[in-house]
């Protein structure tokens, strides 16, 4: 798995719709960038409707300072619904990793980025009984392939965030390094 040059700046978009706990994703890995002692800015929108509108959360994360916390140009894709995809898939750069769930996202192009196609979801209800768990599979699969931040990292801020949901979350993070291990390369669709 690709690594992430640390000293570059690296724009990170996560998108789906409200209530799949993007923003939650989103400030969990700033967190663990700023646990790394990087740094980061971190922004959201979310539509109208609390759940089920778009919901967009953008983190950029780098070693040097950022000058506009604005992500425009995205590193990384994380589109949990169709919508998302048709919406911000434009704005990824040739080189960047896309990461899509099959569940929700049915309609999309085989490009030359790097792209993940799982059913995030479907992964979530099975083998830990609930949905909720997808954006911490979801972003813990993103982690794991870019290297944006470091696992270490990640699985602290994770524990920091809501130590309640701590332990499932952890069990959903290393499912989704499992995943990751087992899809090293891009693939074009997993089911």
């Amino acid at each position: 798995m690709s690594k992430i040059d640390k000293s570059q700046k690296k724009e990170v978009r996560l998108s789906g719709s409200g209530g799949q706990g993007l923003l939650t994703a989103g400030l969990i890995l700033s967190q663990a960038g700023t646990m790394q002692g990087l740094n980061v800015t971190q922004t959201q929108s979310y539509g109208a409707a609390s759940r089920g509108g778009s919901s967009r959360s953008d983190v950029i994360v780098s070693s040097k300072p950022i000058y506009y916390p604005e992500a425009t140009k995205f590193d990384s894709l994380v589109a949990l619904t169709q919508e998302a995809y048709d919406k911000f898939y434009p704005n990824l750069r040739e080189t960047g990793v896309l990461i899509i769930d099959t569940v929700f996202v049915k309609n999309y192009t085989i490009s030359s980025q790097k792209m993940y196609a799982l059913p995030f979801t479907q992964i979530a209800m099975e083998k830990l009984g609930s949905s909720l768990p997808t954006n911490i599979i979801a972003l813990s699969f993103l982690v794991k392939v870019t290297g944006i931040v470091s696992d270490k990292y990640l699985k602290e801020a994770i524990k920091a965030f809501k130590p309640e949901y701590a332990e499932s979350n952890i069990k959903a993070m290393k499912l989704a390094f499992k995943l990751a291990y087992e899809y090293n390369e891009p693939v074009q669709e997993k089911i």
